[in-house]
């Protein structure tokens, strides 16, 4: 133990120092403390929202604590069961200042059977489906609504057992009481659990995606036609579909879930007024017709809005698959264009210096210029020369890309090497230097229109070819006609591989392709694309 004196040399700590390292390690109490009051409150608001959507002080159609619960503990964590627990006490506490009679043990019992039933539900959801869910696949919902099912069972089942034991609940009326009980439970956790989930990753963004004009369109319609569904004897009850598909459609799990949610407020509303066609049964099978309806209803738009949200899913997928290729290929173009400099290029610049090696030792040992041999040496310098020339154009082509300057340029560039070394008669018909295009558009494009003239070449036996570029409203025209021989499309082409390939790069942008020939009469293939394609 250290004397006095060795005391008195230690540091001292400051006081706001200490006062900072005492909040500190209060902070995180507090945080955790507020945590749990705000998700009691908010327990004990859906349980009060679930006591006013009832027809009778014991029968509720849908319970909306059992999802809110559930979605909670699965996505924040079984360490917040305490909220759902302090909930569910000052619920029951209630309950039992408005029922002093009421079994104590029977209302114990309940309290267990709900607790079981929002931690099994949490604990089942991570493992069916996983962390992080968001109902954005069609394959979350069938796991869910297992979980949901099976955890919702487990209260339904110590609640019946309470009441019955209790004497609140004949042994009797025990299966019903039992049907009821799940049901109710189910329902409430087939609106609020997808609701939760669908919102609780990006709330901000689901917000704004919904706030436009056609996101009020689709909420006003969801409310209008439940409104009238749930308000009349008519048996249109369903009428209401239409306008949760749209919302599936549109907005994806976020519009659905929430649609799903005011549908199904309108519907229980309206009928717990004694109105609309399900308040004409008994109160027992306008229970089960409200609870089948809100099933029907939530699962038939969560399966569609999960379809809509996997499509959605695969087309960025495949947008960012291609602009990967893309980069890819870019990279992949240069580095092609880097070993043919450092290979094929250097050789062709050796082959040229030895034959100019060649030429003159043959003057040098007198030989006739004119000679045989030195007319081959003469036409091996010529032809390297020109591989030369078109091995730096080339390099030039691979290292900036064809449409490096635009798609008019570029056809109209190839048009003209067609025309100097074929010797076929090239006319061109373009339009002003840039188009609406991106550069991965004019890419395809310009391959299609090269492989055109590539195919009049080798196939057609024409002597003059045109093409023709036009902008028009929304979509650019291209165009390659012919003079040869034709042929009969349904009968094949010697040239089918360069068909397939250019049909596949118009659909890859979004155009449309077509060709027209017949024997004797030319060719003309012909591509449309869009001007808002934006080469994804």
């Amino acid at each position: 133990m250290p004397s006095i004196s060795s005391q008195a040399h230690l540091p001292a700590i400051p006081p706001a120092l200490s006062r900072t390292a005492t909040w500190g390690l209060r902070w995180p109490v507090l945080r955790y403390v507020g945590g749990v009051v705000l998700l009691a409150a908010a327990y004990y608001g859906a349980a009060k929202l679930g006591q006013t959507l009832r027809y009778t002080a014991s029968v509720a159609a849908i319970w909306p604590p059992a999802g809110l619960g559930i979605a909670a503990l699965y996505l924040w964590g079984l360490r917040w069961w305490p909220g759902v627990l302090l909930g569910e006490i000052v619920v029951n506490g209630e309950l039992l200042l408005e029922d002093s009679t009421f079994p104590v043990g029977s209302l114990l019992g309940q309290q267990a059977g709900n607790m079981a039933e929002i931690v099994v539900g949490a604990l089942l959801l991570r493992r069916l489906i996983g962390p992080d869910a968001a109902m954005d696949r069609v394959e979350q919902v069938g796991p869910m609504l297992l979980a949901l099912a099976a955890a919702t069972a487990i209260s339904a089942t110590a609640g019946t057992v309470s009441m019955v034991a209790g004497g609140v609940v004949d042994e009797s009326d025990a299966a019903e009481f039992w049907r009821t009980w799940w049901l109710g439970d189910t329902s409430g956790g087939l609106v609020v659990l997808p609701l939760m989930l669908a919102w609780a990753r990006y709330p901000v963004g689901a917000w704004r995606r919904i706030r436009t004009w056609e996101g009020a369109a689709v909420i006003a319609s969801v409310t209008a036609l439940s409104i009238v569904a749930s308000s009349t004897e008519e048996p249109i009850r369903y009428i209401v579909f239409p306008a949760l598909i749209w919302a599936a459609f549109r907005f994806g799990p976020q519009g659905a879930t929430l649609s799903v949610a005011i549908t199904t407020g309108v519907s229980i509303g309206v009928t717990a007024n004694d109105l609309g066609p399900f308040s004409e049964q008994t109160i027992d099978h306008s229970t089960l017709s409200t609870q089948l309806y809100i099933w029907v209803a939530a699962l038939t738009t969560l399966f569609l809005s999960g379809v809509v949200s996997e499509r959605e899913r695969s087309s960025r997928e495949l947008a960012e698959a291609r602009r990967t290729e893309g980069a890819r290929a870019e990279e992949e173009r240069r580095r092609i264009a880097r070993d043919l400099h450092d290979s094929a290029s250097q050789a062709l610049f050796s082959v040229v210096l030895h034959t100019r090696t060649a030429q003159k030792a043959l003057v040098q040992e007198g030989n006739s210029a004119s000679g045989r041999v030195a007319q081959s040496l003469a036409a091996i310098a010529d032809l390297t020369r020109r591989v030369q020339s078109e091995m730096r154009a080339l390099l030039s082509e691979l290292h900036r890309g064809p449409v490096h300057d635009g798609l008019v340029a570029a056809l109209a560039r190839h048009a003209s090497d067609l025309r100097s070394s074929d010797g076929l008669v090239v006319d061109v018909e373009l339009p002003g230097p840039r188009l609406a295009l991106s550069e991965p558009v004019e890419t395809q494009l310009f391959a299609i229109g090269r492989e055109a003239l590539a195919n009049v070449q080798k196939h057609a036996g024409a002597s003059a070819a045109h093409v023709r570029v036009e902008a028009q409203r929304g979509q650019v025209v291209l165009e390659v006609r012919d003079d040869g021989r034709g042929f009969d499309p349904a009968a094949g082409h010697p040239g089918h591989f360069g068909l397939r390939s250019m049909r596949s790069r118009a659909a890859e942008i979004g155009g449309v392709f077509s060709i027209s020939s017949e024997p004797g009469s030319g060719t003309l293939v012909r591509v449309c694309v869009p001007t808002e394609t934006n080469g994804a």
